[in-house]
C-alpha cells in the first residue's frame, strides 16, 4: 500500500477526529475534494467518476463521500442569471475537483458548447476526452467544436470570447486577497456571464474584472448553499 503524503495525513487525522466527535457530516472544499475522496469507506458512482468530493456524511461509523457541486452549479446558474446549463456555451477555467464536477454537470445536461482551460494543458486535454462521449451525438455545427480543451494564454482566450455565454473560475485564484483575476478585465465582455465558484466577503477579482468589463457576474455563495442541500 502507497504511503500517505503529509498532507494527505492531516486530511485523515481530521477524518478521524469528525468521526470520533460522531459528526453528522462535513462539507469540505479546495484542496482537500480529491485526497478525501480516497480516504472514504463509500463513495457513490457520482465520485468515482469525478475523483473528488465536496460531501461527507457520516452514518454508522462509516465515512460516506459525496459530491454535489455539479447538481449545486446547475441549480446556482439558474437562481443567479435565470437560464439553464443547456441553453449556454460554457468555458470551465481550471481542471480540479470542482472542475471537474462543472464540466461533467455542463455535458450531462447536454450544454451548447463546452470549452476547458487549464495551466497545465494537458490535464485539460485529458478531461475534455473523458467527456468526449457526451458531445458525439448529432448536432448543428457551428465555427467552432462543441468540446474543446485550449491552452491557458491570452490569445487563445481572447479568439474564445465570442463564442461564449458564461465564464466559470474553477481554481482557487480568488482565495487570497492578492490574487489576480484569473482572466482580466480587457478580455471579457458585457454579453458574458461570469461565475466564481470561490466566495468570501466582498468581491473576489474575478467578479470585480467581470463588472468593469459590464458582464454580469455572481460568486460561489449560491452554489455553496444550494449544494449543502443537495445531498444530506
Amino acid at each position: 500500500m502507497r504511503a500517505l503524503s503529509n498532507f494527505a495525513r492531516r486530511v485523515q487525522s481530521a477524518l478521524d477526529l469528525i468521526r470520533e466527535l460522531n459528526f453528522v457530516g462535513v462539507n469540505l472544499t479546495t484542496p482537500h475534494k480529491i485526497a478525501a475522496s480516497k480516504l472514504m469507506d463509500e463513495i457513490d458512482d457520482n465520485v468515482r467518476r469525478i475523483g473528488a468530493i465536496n460531501t461527507v456524511k457520516i452514518d454508522n461509523a462509516k465515512l460516506r463521500g459525496y459530491n454535489t457541486d455539479g447538481k449545486g452549479f446547475a441549480r446556482a446558474v439558474r437562481q443567479e442569471f435565470a437560464v439553464d446549463l443547456r441553453d449556454l456555451r460554457v468555458m470551465i477555467l481550471g481542471a480540479g475537483g470542482a472542475a471537474r464536477a462543472i464540466a461533467l454537470q455542463c455535458a450531462r445536461e447536454n450544454c451548447e458548447r463546452l470549452v476547458i482551460t487549464n495551466h497545465t494543458f494537458a490535464t485539460a486535454q485529458k478531461l475534455a476526452e473523458e467527456l468526449r462521449e457526451y458531445f458525439a451525438g448529432p448536432r448543428v455545427l457551428g465555427p467552432v467544436p462543441r468540446l474543446q480543451a485550449i491552452p491557458w494564454e491570452e490569445a487563445a482566450i481572447r479568439f474564445q470570447i465570442a463564442h461564449l455565454d458564461l465564464i466559470v473560475n474553477a481554481t482557487p485564484l480568488g482565495l487570497n486577497r492578492s490574487d489576480p483575476s484569473p482572466i482580466p478585465a480587457r478580455l471579457l465582455a458585457p454579453h458574458l456571464m461570469i461565475y466564481d465558484t470561490v466566495y468570501r466577503e466582498g468581491r473576489t477579482p474575478f467578479v470585480s474584472a467581470a463588472i468593469e468589463a459590464g458582464a454580469r457576474a455572481a460568486n460561489g455563495l449560491a452554489m455553496l448553499s444550494v449544494s449543502r442541500r443537495a445531498r444530506i
